[in-house]
């Protein structure tokens, strides 16, 4: 059973209107019975709630508050607003016109879509430690106004079978509702082989 203080937040939050953090909460209490390998009812909890938000997706303007991330959120998303620029970098000529183009391609989006498209919302950055991984996300941020919202991986990830998926789900259901660079460091550690028997794979 969900613990008092949670219960309180799930009702508030429901006569507030407010179904992103009710969403949220209802998420938390599927991760806690998951935690205590209540398997099966996590994963009721969660068929519930993906059903009820197709009939009522949450408001798109309903912000996760994610300066202060409020319950399981503020353990999986750590938050900065960078103010670094693309020419704080020291780039290829390549490497500058795709970031400029992705740049571009944001900073345009209404007209984007006004033709029926999307810009790009994924990019994989490759290579060792110390070739600017973290300052093109900071980079990005800053040069489109937008928070950086970088995922906790050491607490993503747990013991538990079960769990990590219902915190990756928190983690885009926020995405779905709230703009910002959400910054996935050290992505090979959950984007393992879809063949292992564990909870990642």
């Amino acid at each position: 059973m969900p613990g008092g203080k949670q219960l309180k937040v799930l009702i508030k939050s429901h006569f507030d209107g407010d179904d992103s953090h009710f969403y949220s909460i209802a998420m938390e209490i599927a991760a806690r019975e998951a935690r205590l390998g209540h398997g099966k009812l996590a994963r009721e909890l969660r068929d519930l709630i993906d059903q009820q938000k197709k009939i009522k997706p949450p408001a798109p303007n309903s912000p996760i508050p994610l300066a202060q991330p409020k319950g399981e959120l503020s353990s999986l998303l750590s938050v900065s607003y960078p103010n670094l620029k693309l020419t704080d970098m020291v780039l290829s000529p390549i490497t500058r016109k795709h970031l400029n183009r992705l740049i571009q391609e944001h900073t345009s989006i209404r007209l984007i879509r006004s033709h029926g498209l999307n810009p790009r919302t994924k990019v994989l950055l490759i290579g060792p430690p110390g070739t600017g991984k973290t300052m093109t996300a900071s980079v990005l941020a800053g040069e489109l106004g937008l928070p950086v919202l970088e995922v906790q991986i050491d607490s993503l990830m747990t013991r538990f079978m079960g769990e990590t998926a219902v915190k990756l789900r928190m983690i885009f259901d926020a995405i779905q509702h709230t703009r910002g660079i959400y910054f996935f460091d050290e992505f090979d550690s959950i984007g393992s082989q879809r063949g292992f028997g564990n909870d990642v794979g």
